[in-house]
């Protein structure tokens, strides 16, 4: 009977040592996959990886990992001489395959949300331009035109769209025109705008776009999502 009680110590402690190497190892990985984590063709502020799933050295010992969480914020990338940036991106990855000696990691599926915020978007529509959410899933833009020597200013609902899955468009419902011959066009032409989103990993690609309070909120989905390596 005492030998089983010992016994059933050491295998607690055993259990407990486990443990903890396994969270010290998950630690570790996380920390030193954040620096690993690239986005082709833009500049990341920060990245923040969460790996899921218990016992961690059990998936690392199969080069696969179940579930891992990666939230990315401040990627800036430049499409027609503008600069888009996305305020934060945060991606859920399942089934992540690790390559070249762990430096590499790609995921066999993805899903997440990427956040344009207003003040961003405001930067990269055309110079003059505010855009601000205007409820109801709009957004609201105000421009300024100048008509035989007035500056005429104008702000309109606008609904946005994803075009051809990587292109936002921006496109007023209607104009308040006043009677003002060509004012229409003068106006479209400042607050309609389409810009494209880069800056996502490689395999990701742009499925749902919403105007919220906070943002253009946009999902995205993917297979064989490359990170890193």
């Amino acid at each position: 009977m005492r030998a089983l009680r010992i016994s059933a110590v050491v295998l607690a402690i055993l259990v407990v040592v486990f443990v903890a190497v396994d969270r010290v190892a998950v630690y570790v990985a996380e920390s030193q996959a954040e620096d690993r984590v690239k986005v082709p063709g833009a500049q990341i502020g920060s990245t923040d990886v969460s790996v899921k799933g218990f016992p961690f050295l059990t998936q690392v010992a199969g080069s696969e990992l179940d579930e891992v969480h990666v939230k990315i914020t401040d990627i800036e990338t430049h499409a027609a001489g503008r600069a888009l940036r996305i305020s934060t991106m945060d991606a859920d990855l399942r089934d992540v395959r690790l390559t070249d000696g762990f430096s590499g990691a790609t995921a066999a599926r993805a899903t997440g949300t990427a956040v344009i915020s207003y003040e961003d978007l405001t930067e990269a529509a055309s110079d003059g331009v505010a855009v601000e959410y205007g409820g109801k899933g709009k957004v609201k833009v105000t421009g300024a035109v100048d008509v035989l020597g007035r500056t005429v200013s104008r702000s309109v609902l606008s609904t946005v769209t994803l075009v051809d899955g990587h292109t936002v468009r921006v496109h007023a419902d209607k104009v308040p025109g006043e009677g003002i011959p060509g004012l229409e066009k003068l106006v479209r032409g400042k607050t309609d705008f389409e810009r494209e989103v880069g800056g996502l990993p490689n395999g990701l690609k742009l499925e749902r776009i919403q105007p919220t309070a906070g943002g253009l909120e946009i999902s995205v989905t993917g297979t064989d999502v490359r990170l890193a390596g």
